[in-house]
């Protein structure tokens, strides 16, 4: 089997994202994905990778992992784009692999560690990153009109304890908020005010009055922080008993994240911003986080998310991919947390499991009173809805051997 032709595409409704079709002599098209710059992505794909990748053997996707994402020199250990490229090509041999071999890839990756995979909600509306990438607010669609009931950001900011009784009666019981962001965005992460960091509080006032401890609370920091604030924030929220804190500082400078570790006894979660074992390597070796967050669709794809979750079921350390972009990585995602013995929980957004990603495939996991369940086709047990590449703003891009 030769791979003979790559194709990208790009919608104009859908700014962030690209995907990729991986064409073989066989006949048989896998699917991959990747977010963020995607017209920079598909530019490394057709004009660098593509010299690679023609004529190549698909079902060599150890080899072609290693030659994209390990053995370039550059883009290495950060979620650029050449990593981002390779995520996006190695989900699509997967999915390739297991339309050969009439298997979900989950039972490729060694078959179902579990039935079902407990879900968090991650509290964003229907127009967070569908088109934007900043952090701000009116980025996101505060401001726009509703597109449906789940309008999860609002929600957190203004009426923290409804959104928390409304995800319970779902059956969710994990949920995700930032309500810190603002605060940052405000002096460069360098300091919050006694009033801001009472107003940042309050949403988490409101669900613990609400419900009690019958949810869990997922602090996102989005890496906006220095330490000396992050500290602060620490012994502001202790009082909630948070789940997590995911990214406070920059991955950057993992002392830093150490210390920080070391601050406090609620696990920090990192993270998405990483990419490769190597860098999840130096991440674990300082016991400097206690939830592993691999991101799919920039890690290195599912044979590199596939690695650190290992390696970090050796260092005894739980994984939860992360999923807020697009979805064929949270397919994926939900691939690897089935299978992965040490996967803790599974990131979805119900914003876009129940909008706009049924906008763009055919079939997504069954998500059910708080669990998301196996696909059962085989591959991703997905596929772009037909038609999409047709649109009037689709940018379809072909290299061929």
């Amino acid at each position: 089997m030769k791979i003979t032709a790559l194709e990208t595409i790009q919608l104009g409704e859908f700014p962030n994202l690209m995907w990729l079709r991986v064409h073989t002599d066989q006949g048989l098209v896998g699917l991959g994905e990747t977010f963020f710059a995607p017209g920079t992505v598909a530019n490394y794909i057709h004009e660098v990778a593509a010299h690679k990748l023609l004529g190549a053997d698909p079902r060599r996707i150890d080899r072609i992992s290693r030659m994209l994402a390990v053995d370039y020199y550059v883009g290495i250990g950060a979620t650029g784009v050449e990593t981002r490229a390779a995520s996006a090509v190695d989900i699509a041999l997967w999915d390739i692999l297991g339309q050969m071999t009439n298997q979900p890839i989950h039972q490729l990756l060694g078959g179902l560690s579990r039935d079902r995979i407990r879900i968090y909600n991650t509290c964003a509306g229907y127009q967070y990153v569908r088109k934007a990438t900043g952090q701000l607010a009116e980025n996101f669609g505060l401001n726009k009109k509703s597109d449906g009931p789940y309008e999860d950001l609002d929600a957190f900011l203004n009426r923290a304890d409804e959104l928390a009784e409304s995800l319970l009666s779902e059956g969710i019981t994990a949920m995700k908020i930032w309500p810190f962001d603002w605060a940052a965005e405000a002096n460069g992460g360098l300091h919050i005010s006694p009033s801001e960091m009472d107003t940042a509080l309050e949403p988490f006032r409101k669900i613990r009055k609400r419900v009690g401890n019958k949810i869990d609370i997922m602090v996102e920091l989005h890496s906006l922080w220095n330490l000396t604030t992050a500290k602060r924030i620490f012994v502001a929220l202790e009082e909630f008993d948070p789940y997590w804190y995911e990214d406070p500082v920059k991955m950057s400078n993992l002392d830093a994240v150490e210390q920080l570790a070391r601050f406090t006894r609620v696990p920090i979660c990192a993270s998405e911003t990483l990419a490769s074992r190597y860098a999840y390597r130096d991440l674990m070796a300082r016991n400097a986080a206690g939830i592993i967050m691999p991101d799919l669709g920039w890690v290195g794809g599912i044979s590199e998310a596939k690695k650190i979750a290992t390696m970090a079921e050796a260092h005894h350390l739980p994984v939860a991919p992360h999923d807020c972009t697009g979805p064929i990585v949270l397919v994926s995602s939900v691939h690897l947390s089935l299978n992965a013995p040490n996967a803790l929980i599974q990131e979805t957004v119900r914003a876009y499991t129940s909008g706009w990603y049924n906008e763009l495939v055919t079939d997504l996991p069954r998500i059910e009173k708080g669990y998301a369940y196996p696909m059962t086709g085989p591959g991703l047990g997905t596929k772009l809805l037909p038609g999409l590449d047709k649109r009037k703003d689709a940018t379809v891009r072909w290299s061929k051997a």
